[in-house]
């Protein structure tokens, strides 16, 4: 793997030797190139990207942020927008178009071409993070009455413009998708031989709906183990295909929605050191402020054991570790619970199965937790009784029971009602679980030491 030396191209930079910065680049991936320019300056940036030869400008141009496209789009002339638009592939120009500001949009479109402009209008019309938003047009279609030699010479005549040429599609008269053919079949196959006779015409042919959502289009790649997924209209009309590119971005940009929404954050797809500290505090605030409120449960239920807690010695100092324990618990089966959900391993109606699976490993965890708990408590000589530290390890189990519990089935109740799992998961169970835990731990306090 060749190892990049930024500290030779910054050296470039600062003497504002562009020449040797420009050979220097020249021999990167396109990748590197983007991610170099990204740490850049506004003005340096700009002024090296167009340094870039024009045969790799666009493809460099595609992998930088959003931003960074906005500022060299508005920094560079109509001409330079008009050979970059004409270079760049379809779905890349559609993504631009999502992302610049109105004012930067209008100069794009009024350098594109009209085929380009009507396309992009037709790409934009479909919803948001559905198969059609996504996908791109450039794509190898075969007709299935041609020979191998016509195939062949119909790739070598526009296969430069297409995103890949190495799964070709097979259509009909009308268009529609009727099968696939490898570019390697079209090599070893005879040149006579006609696309009908060696395409893939699988029953199963594997495909998504211009409206299904882009998530399907991640799920089907994953179990089919596709480079690129061809998309279809309601007459199973051949229309684009989303490339492996496009779907990295997708799961990408899933998981750290996940992630996000289960740490309680509003999902975001700025990148974090270049988004504002008060659309930080946005994100953040609204959720925090919900579990604080909802924390006042807690504190109400410790308050209507005040009494208990002054006369028991041991039971205040046991709170934390029953709250974090029953929440850890709970945690960790939601964290699996929504895992199946979205990898389709456990369906809705499977809840009593997955119930009665927590309920035993429950109960396995719960008392083993609770017996190292009482020994922890002897050995450590903690305040109170052995009854305070049989009460205290009790209360223990129940919680990890309870916890385990709510935290399987509270993210099958959200996908029950159209919620996403994740939004309920982290702070939101252990809200709830620290609540209950207290209350179970009371509850069994006062029944056995008063």
């Amino acid at each position: 793997m060749h190892v990049i030396d930024y500290d030779v191209l910054n050296g470039y930079v600062d003497e504002k030797n562009f020449s040797m910065l420009r050979t220097e680049l020249i021999g990167l991936n396109k990748v590197d190139i983007a991610e170099f320019l990204g740490k850049l300056e506004r003005d340096i940036m700009i002024r090296v990207f167009r340094i870039l030869p024009k045969d790799i400008s666009a493809e460099v141009f595609s992998h930088l942020e959003s931003e960074d496209q906005g500022d060299i789009i508005s920094s560079i002339t109509d001409t330079e927008i008009k050979k970059l638009i004409d270079d760049l592939f379809l779905d890349d120009m559609v993504d631009l178009v999502e992302e610049v500001p109105a004012n930067l949009v209008t100069r794009i479109l009024r350098n594109a071409t009209p085929e380009t402009r009507k396309l992009i209008n037709t790409y934009l019309s479909y919803p948001e993070e559905s198969a059609g938003s996504i996908m791109t047009n450039e794509m190898v279609e075969l007709h299935d009455r041609l020979t191998v030699k016509e195939a062949i010479n119909h790739i070598r005549k526009t296969g430069i413009d297409k995103e890949t040429i190495y799964t070709c599609y097979c259509i009909d008269n009308g268009r529609h998708l009727i099968g696939t053919v490898d570019f390697a079949d079209l090599v070893f196959n005879k040149s006579d031989a006609l696309i009908r006779d060696i395409m893939d015409e699988d029953k199963q042919l594997v495909y998504v709906n211009t409206l299904d959502d882009q998530e399907k289009v991640a799920d089907i790649a994953k179990k089919y183990d596709l480079l690129a997924v061809p998309v279809v209209d309601n007459e199973k009309r051949l229309v684009g295909m989303v490339t492996i590119d496009d779907i990295i971005d997708i799961i990408e940009e899933e998981t750290t929605e996940d992630f996000e929404k289960m740490a309680a954050l509003l999902p975001s797809e700025d990148v974090y050191l270049k988004t504002p500290v008060h659309i930080l505090v946005k994100n953040r605030i609204g959720w925090l402020l919900i579990l604080m409120i909802s924390a006042t449960l807690t504190g109400f239920i410790i308050q209507s054991f005040e009494d208990m807690l002054a006369v028991i010695t041991g039971l205040t100092a046991a709170i934390p570790i029953i709250t974090g324990t029953g929440g850890n618990a709970g945690n960790q089966s939601s964290t699996l619970a929504i895992r199946s959900l979205a990898l389709g391993e456990i369906e809705l109606k499977d809840w009593f199965k997955v119930l009665f699976k927590e309920i035993r490993v429950a109960v396995a965890c719960g008392a083993i937790l609770g017996i190292v708990n009482f020994a922890r408590m002897q050995i450590m000589g903690s305040a109170g009784s052995m009854l305070v530290y049989l009460t205290v390890s009790l209360a223990m189990f129940f919680a990890v029971v309870m916890a385990k519990m709510i935290g399987c089935l509270l993210p099958m109740l959200a996908k029950l009602v159209k919620i996403d799992p994740a939004v309920i998961a982290g702070p939101v169970i252990s809200t709830l679980v620290d609540s209950l835990s207290l209350l179970v731990y009371f509850v069994i306090a006062r029944a056995f030491l008063i």
